[in-house]
């Protein structure tokens, strides 16, 4: 879409995400699949392609007049630490991942959305950030917002931990690994403590969100529920893919109406 010619021609770009100030909105809607944002910016007014590189892609309109942009993180802890660290130089303060996951806990079936209010650091990104014992928590503000956003519009949702993981295999296939048997027990333990799906990024996102100050939140589509699967229960594939967009449009409409209040 961008010529390489455009980006080396503008040096005040953030490294990886080609992006500069005024390029982005306060408030951040954050895939991983780039193709998504597209999927995002079609509820946006006046959006725009502002950037398209690697797997970093950035649209940017407005909510309620409110400047807000999408911009896709990719798949796992590095790739989501470099986005959000990139947003923050440029002026963003508020970041929303929205993506999907897989159910672990046997009342969370497909099309159902998880509100995450914590997430287990079963990655390495975050360590570079925060110390081990700290933990992976969202913003309040923006966890009582898409609360009351999935409220506003009725949806299915959860508000739990979800196991979030850098080894996607791991989870899908861990009699392959070496260490198979560590994987098995500490999944087994994570469904005993209530764990309600798995993921890949929100650890990251609360941890870096932690360090730098900033809010962050995370809330995910239910795919599919591989428990039930396993124990021969019914895993319905009834949704539309649009549920977790739905609840953090509404979320983000619900976070600009405070923040104007609370100015």
């Amino acid at each position: 879409m961008f010529p390489k010619a455009y980006y080396e021609e503008n040096e005040n770009l953030v490294h990886h995400l080609k992006l500069k100030k005024g390029d982005v909105g306060r408030y951040i809607i954050m895939p991983g699949d780039p193709k998504r944002c597209a999927k995002i910016a079609k509820r946006f007014d006046n959006a725009k392609l502002i950037a398209d590189y690697r797997e970093y892609a950035t649209y940017t309109g407005y909510i309620n007049g409110v400047k807000v942009s999408a911009v896709s993180h990719g798949i796992g802890g590095p790739s989501t630490a470099i986005a959000l660290e990139e947003l923050i130089k440029i002026g963003a303060d508020t970041f929303l991942r929205v993506g999907t996951c897989g159910g672990m806990n046997m009342k969370v079936i497909a099309g159902d959305v998880i509100i995450v209010n914590g997430a287990v650091k079963g990655g390495g990104t975050m360590d570079n950030y925060i110390p081990k014992e700290f933990p992976c928590v969202p913003n309040i503000d923006v966890l009582e917002a898409m609360i009351e956003g999935g409220r506003k519009i009725k949806t299915k949702s959860h508000v739990g931990v979800v196991q979030c993981k850098d080894a996607f295999y791991a989870q899908h296939a861990p009699g392959s690994m070496a260490v198979d048997k560590e994987l098995l027990y500490k999944w087994d333990s994570y469904i005993k403590a209530g764990c309600l799906a798995s993921e890949m990024e929100s650890a990251t996102l609360f941890a870096v969100g932690a360090s730098k100050n900033v809010r962050t939140g995370a809330a995910m589509l239910v795919l599919h529920n591989q428990e039930r699967i396993k124990n021969n229960i019914n895993d319905p594939k009834d949704y539309t893919g649009e549920e977790a967009i739905d609840l953090i449009i509404e979320s983000i409409k619900v976070l600009i109406e405070k923040d104007n209040i609370n100015k």
